[in-house]
Parts: structure tokens; C-alpha cells; sequence
């Protein structure tokens, strides 16, 4: 326990780093991995108990029984992005348990347009190359049963490596933590504070590629990006309950508070901190099919008339699970109720307890 309050602790230590800081970085971080999840509006802090929960709440892997592994694809921005995760979690004993997960989010095959003048100041298309933007995410997490019933905890290594073609690159570290308390009557409690340490990049850049773009639109782009970057932490609390309905039937409900220490646009909002609830639920048939709604992503919004309009995201799953292979299917943003674009997002997750 003293272990895990020292990481938590980290948290508030460096939240006197927080406005000195940029309010978003490394952002492909927040979108989130398991289709599941994401039908429930990402409110699974508190209940998160398999593979995926390396991302969630590393605490929740310790409800593996077995090795597991999981997949993730999806689209964003008209399929000019592409967002794809794997996982794998393993159990070490009957109070530890082991995972390791990959992210990418990148943007493949962009014009490189800036060799497209020749010295002549002849427009030759055959000088146009491409290039890939992507942002790449390494999490190794462990989790440990505390000698206090129902009590666990987890924390993360992020290693953070974000390119930019040929022009920057950069690496970052970080690191999480989290909890979960099970109260033993189908309530959960559930937190996680993420980066910690205020994780930190740094950005390397081709000083020659830098000079070819530099001066391309007079007027612009004459300066060099910071080299470093800090995102500032987060913390993410929940609470869920699951009831059980003559037995084939399972109502699981979630409410979570997504919190980052500086002024946004959620709908709680302040110098210190700003709040965003999100609210999932979860219907189940015997364990084997599954719909879930969720709502989320609470924004104040200015229109150009000054009027202040709040938007939401609403969320919708499907998911299918038989013996040790589970498939889920969400849709986002259903009805375009945000500023945010919606996406179909496909997870498969595989237990392997199926080769048993």
C-alpha cells in the first residue's frame, strides 16, 4: 500500500507544474482502446477486469484467470486516420498479475510538397514523395493484490514515440497509477491517475527539413517549435454496481468523473481543475450477448453569437462473447450531438482458456 500511495502522491506534487504546462499533449492518449469501453462512454475505471485494463486501470488485470489478448481497429477524420491496438495480460499468481500494449494512431501517406518548385522555379510533380505522421504508445503494466481484502492496485510505463515523416521525431516517458476497491456487494470503486510525472517529450528536428519549410509562406512558419513538452495528469475516479435479474440477466451500471488539472471547455470548469461525467450501462444475456449505451464528452460550446451551447457525446455497443472469444462493436457520437466526429470502432479480445 505505501508503494501506491507514494505513486499516487506523485499526482498532486506535480500539480504545481499544471500552469506552466500545455493543456493538451500526447491527446491520441485519451481516445481510448476496447470497443466495449467505448460503448459505455469510456466509464469503466471501476469495474475494467481484463486485458484492456492496462489502459483503463492496470488494478483490474488481477480479474484475469487466465492469458488474454486483444485487438482493436478503428477510423477517425473520414478514415484519413487509423487507430490500432493490441494487448496481451497474463496472471503471475494468485496476487500479481503482468501486461504489455502497443498503440498507434497515424495519419499514412501525405503529400510532401515541399521539393515541388525546382531551382528553376519549374513546378515538377515528380518531387513529390510521401510521408506518414504517426504516434506510437509502449505500456508495460503490473497490478498486485493488497493484503486487505477486495483492495488492489496498479501502475503503468509509458514509453512515447511520435513521428513526423522526416522532419521531427520525439520520445517521452510516464507513468501511471491506479486502484480498485471491491466492496463485496456488487459495488466497485476505481481511480486512476494518469501521467503522473507530468510526462515529458522530447522533440528532435531535422534542421535541413526545417529550413526547406521555414520560409515557404513569407510571413509564417519562421519559428522553431519548443522542443519539449509536458501533458500535465489526469485523474479519472468511477463507481459501478451490477445487478443480476433472474439469473440469464445483468443490468451493470457506471458513472465516472474524468478530471485534468487545468481550464477547459468541460462543463465543470475552473483555474485548478475541469470536470466531465460520463455515464455507461451495460445489459448482458447470460454472460453472452451484450448492448451497451453510454454518454459523455460534456462540452460548453461558443458560438460566433456569444451564446453558450452545451454539447454531449452518446454512445452505443454491441458485444458478443462465446467460450473465450469476445467481439464487441461500438458507434460513437450517435446523432452528431458534439463537436466530435463519430467512428465505428471493432475490438476482439481472446481468452486462453479456449486451448484448455
Amino acid at each position: 500500500m505505501n508503494v501506491f500511495l507514494r505513486l499516487f502522491s506523485l499526482l498532486f506534487i506535480s500539480l504545481s507544474f499544471a500552469q506552466t504546462t500545455r493543456k493538451y499533449s500526447n491527446e491520441f492518449m485519451n481516445i481510448g482502446v476496447d470497443a466495449a469501453a467505448l460503448g459505455m462512454s469510456n466509464a469503466v475505471v471501476s469495474h475494467t477486469g481484463d486485458v484492456n485494463s492496462g489502459y483503463w486501470n492496470p488494478a483490474g488485470l488481477l480479474k484475469m484467470e487466465d492469458n488474454q489478448l486483444a485487438l482493436m481497429h478503428s477510423s477517425y477524420f473520414a478514415n484519413i486516420a487509423n487507430y490500432n491496438y493490441i494487448g496481451f495480460a497474463m496472471p503471475l499468481d494468485d496476487r500479481s498479475a503482468v501486461g504489455i500494449s502497443l498503440i498507434r494512431f497515424g495519419v499514412d501517406d501525405i503529400l510532401d510538397t515541399t521539393q515541388l518548385i525546382d531551382e528553376q522555379g519549374n513546378i515538377n510533380y515528380d518531387r513529390i514523395k510521401l510521408f506518414s505522421t504517426a504516434d506510437y504508445s509502449l505500456t508495460f503494466s503490473y497490478a498486485r493484490n493488497l493484503k486487505v481484502q477486495g483492495i488492489s492496485y496498479g501502475v503503468n510505463a509509458k514509453v512515447i514515440r511520435r513521428v513526423i515523416g522526416d522532419f521531427a521525431s520525439s520520445w517521452g516517458f510516464g507513468l501511471d497509477a491506479g486502484i480498485q476497491i471491491d466492496f463485496g456487494n456488487e459495488w466497485k470503486f476505481g481511480a486512476m491517475a494518469r501521467d503522473i510525472t507530468t510526462t515529458f517529450n522530447a522533440w528532435r528536428f531535422d534542421e535541413d527539413r526545417l529550413e526547406d519549410i521555414q520560409n515557404a509562406i513569407e510571413g509564417q512558419n519562421q519559428t522553431v517549435p519548443e522542443r519539449t513538452e509536458l501533458t500535465i495528469p489526469k485523474l479519472q475516479i468511477g463507481v459501478s454496481k451490477r445487478m443480476v435479474f433472474h439469473y440469464d440477466y445483468a443490468l451493470l451500471a457506471s458513472f465516472d468523473l474524468n478530471v485534468r488539472f487545468t481550464e477547459t471547455n468541460d462543463i465543470i470548469s475552473t483555474s485548478f481543475a475541469s470536470i466531465n461525467p460520463a455515464l455507461g450501462f451495460q445489459f448482458g444475456y447470460i454472460d453472452m450477448v451484450f448492448l451497451r449505451l453510454g454518454v459523455g464528452n460534456f462540452q460548453n460550446e461558443l458560438p460566433l453569437d456569444n451564446s453558450e451551447n452545451m454539447t454531449f457525446q452518446p454512445n452505443f455497443g454491441v458485444g458478443f462473447k462465446y467460450k473465450g472469444i469476445q467481439i464487441d462493436y461500438a458507434f460513437t457520437d450517435i446523432g452528431d450531438q458534439s463537436a466530435a466526429l463519430y467512428s465505428n470502432i471493432f475490438s476482439l479480445k481472446l481468452d486462453f482458456s479456449i486451448f484448455r
